[in-house]
């Protein structure tokens, strides 16, 4: 059950060619091996690790050495040569010495190159020897969450040492997050995001309300001063204008019969007199 498990969620990936940039596609009729253009929506693109063997996930058929340097897919088990040594890109059959898995004008072969036509990688150009590693170690640690846990006495004996916690309560919470539905969670959080954004908007509308307010005060401010200013300024011009009005009746005031040399003083009371009187030329 747990073998099955882990098959069933083996991660697919494409297996391009490191010199041609052409994925590995299997046939679904004649069990065939082509080299297409990547299509990650291609089931027949799409392949697996299972332990040794790569499973295509569109024929559920494994790659296999079919006689001297032929390669195709055949069902999982049913030939000699399914499991593949994965070392550096490069794919050979395990147990024989029948070369590399190298890519060719026909499709794919066994050959002793070691280029890049015998270079295999992901879209992301990862060694698939890297996805190989992935599904290892993803197959030494889920089948002790997935099985009982009294298959693994010592090790969950260890583990609960560690975090200071009985087995009782591990083995419970290993059970926990097996059955544990992640719909509540997700709802909450769901939940959350649209009342943040609620108060988001409305701490922006109040900002901005403000904001408008302080403007219009501003303006307003500045508009009564410039008032003032300008009411001054006519204030002091209707003065200066006052002013210059009265000076003209003052000069009026003088007498216009003065004679040049003479010199005259007017008085608070209004009256003119001659500071110097000259002397006729007849009492001289």
């Amino acid at each position: 059950y747990t073998a099955f498990f882990f098959f069933a969620d083996a991660e697919a990936f494409l297996m391009k060619n490191a010199k041609v940039n052409l994925c590995l596609q299997a046939s679904p009729t004649n069990g065939n091996l082509l080299l297409q253009d990547c299509n990650p929506e291609s089931d027949f693109q799409d392949w697996s690790w299972q332990g040794d063997s790569l499973m295509n996930q569109g024929t559920q058929s494994c790659l296999s050495v079919v006689g001297a340097d032929r390669v195709q897919t055949s069902l999982c088990g049913s030939v000699a040569y399914t499991s593949w040594d994965c070392s550096d890109s490069l794919l050979s059959p395990l147990g024989s010495s029948h070369g590399y898995l190298v890519a060719n004008r026909k499709g794919v072969a066994l050959n002793n190159v070691r280029g890049l036509k015998a270079q295999w990688q992901d879209v992301a150009d990862r060694s698939v020897c890297e996805e190989k590693a992935v599904e290892e170690e993803q197959a030494m640690f889920f089948p002790a969450a997935l099985a009982s846990t009294h298959m693994y006495d010592y090790a969950a004996g260890n583990v609960s040492l560690m975090l200071g916690i009985s087995q009782e309560e591990l083995e419970e919470l290993l059970w926990f997050f097996r059955r544990e539905d992640p719909s509540p969670w997700d709802y909450s959080m769901l939940a959350l995001s649209f009342v943040a954004m609620i108060l988001g908007l409305l701490l922006l509308a109040i900002n901005v309300a403000r904001n408008r307010k302080r403007k219009l005060h501003m303006y307003r401010e500045a508009a009564q001063s410039a008032k003032e200013a300008e009411l001054q300024a006519k204030q002091a011009l209707m003065t200066l204008q006052e002013d210059s009005s009265a000076e003209p009746q003052k000069l009026e005031a003088v007498p216009q019969d003065e004679r040049s040399g003479e010199v005259t003083v007017q008085w608070k009371d209004g009256t003119v007199t001659s500071l110097y009187t000259e002397r006729s030329e007849e009492a001289v």
